[in-house]
């Protein structure tokens, strides 16, 4: 009977999902636009950043430095006055302003060391900080061969052998896929959870859950798997579909392997997403929540910044975290191809967290069923 009631009261989750259209198009929209957006909105070098120079040399030198930069970093430079930097800066228009100043070829040659200004709005900050090197590295270039007469860099005493494991071309859109699929398997599993909850208090159907011959256990196991399958089959269609197919991210390890870890996160997840439905009074409160909850779980799980980076007490905080083992063994399978062998530790540790979780949550919604009896 146990399981025949969850069987039976999960299935009945599963139909009002069906009819919920918010709820599907969060589903359909996170596990296909946002993790493709994720992927290629950011672009992965400096791109057509705009670049506006104004040459008081006129002179052979500093047209070589004007004609050193093109498409697709940076686009045409707009020759203007100085003047006018001031006003295009503020206005948007450029994100670097280069004043090359008079006589600069003539002192160069003259054995002086003259200055180059360059403007940086740092307000584009990607853009600033990548397209500032960019042009110390092409401004040098083009002096150091006008000054030596050839082009051409003098040969190092000692070189660097360079051999980069797991992403060889430095794609950033095989790591942003592979991250944004991760959060969204975490945020949907909470809200689905959650929201199954209250959406039961709002309508009226957890008194008729009350009469019934089921025990709270059955009623929480129900939503638990169904709302786990339902994520847990949407991130299978998504990393085999979008990340494989359309977004060319190559899968070194095995995808059964991952998605058996996904169940086991999704089984601590889910059970988060029941307590603080138990908690959330509307759906208002469980958003506002689910922000103070959900934030930490991402930024601090280590795949936006390396835990490494973090401070001591935020990666011992974060071992007690789900995403934290989530996000380290999917990383292994996924980009370095790991087995069982080597990632066991993690999946002991998301289903002991996901046991306490789970624990947890069971004991506030016994409780909260039994004050509404």
């Amino acid at each position: 009977m146990p399981a025949s009631n969850i069987l039976r009261l999960g299935v009945k989750e599963l139909r009002s999902l069906w009819r919920d259209p918010m709820m599907l198009f969060l589903i359909v929209y996170a596990f296909s636009l946002s993790i493709y957006v994720a992927a290629t909105g950011i672009p992965e070098t400096l791109h057509k950043a705009p670049l506006a120079i104004v040459d008081e040399d006129q002179s052979q030198l500093s047209a070589r430095v004007t004609s050193a930069f093109y498409p697709p970093y940076f686009t045409p430079p707009a020759l203007v006055t100085q003047s006018e930097i001031d006003r295009g800066m503020d206005e948007g228009r450029y994100t670097f302003a280069l004043d090359i100043p008079p006589d600069f070829q003539r002192d160069l040659l003259a054995g002086r060391q003259p200055t180059v200004q360059l403007n940086v709005d740092a307000t584009r900050m990607s853009q600033a900080f990548i397209g500032n090197g960019y042009i110390q590295q092409i401004v040098g270039a083009e002096v150091a061969e006008f000054a030596q007469h050839y082009r051409g860099a003098a040969e190092p005493p000692a070189t660097l052998a360079m051999r980069v494991r797991f992403n060889p071309t430095l794609t950033q859109s095989w790591f942003g896929a592979v991250m944004e699929l991760i959060n969204n398997v975490t945020m949907l599993s909470i809200v689905l959870t959650g929201a199954a909850l209250i959406r039961e208090r709002e309508h009226g159907t957890i008194e008729h859950l009350l009469v019934m011959p089921v025990s709270p256990l059955e009623i929480m196991m129900s939503k638990v798997w169904a709302m786990g399958l339902t994520v847990l089959v949407a991130c299978g269609f998504s990393l085999v579909v979008l990340i494989e197919g359309v977004l060319r991210v190559p899968i070194e390890g095995s995808i059964a392997l991952f998605l058996f870890g996904a169940a086991l996160h999704l089984f601590a997840t889910t059970s988060i997403g029941i307590f603080m439905g138990t908690i959330a009074r509307s759906m208002p409160q469980f958003g506002l929540l689910l922000m103070l909850v959900l934030l930490p779980l991402q930024l601090l799980s280590g795949g936006v910044t390396p835990r490494e980076s973090m401070p001591l007490f935020v990666q011992i905080i974060m071992q007690a975290a789900p995403t934290t083992h989530f996000v380290r063994l999917a990383q292994a399978i996924l980009y370095r191809g790991a087995g069982l062998e080597v990632v066991w530790p993690h999946f002991l540790a998301i289903a002991v967290i996901g046991a306490v979780f789970f624990t947890v949550a069971l004991g506030r919604f016994r409780k909260t069923i039994g004050a509404m009896g």
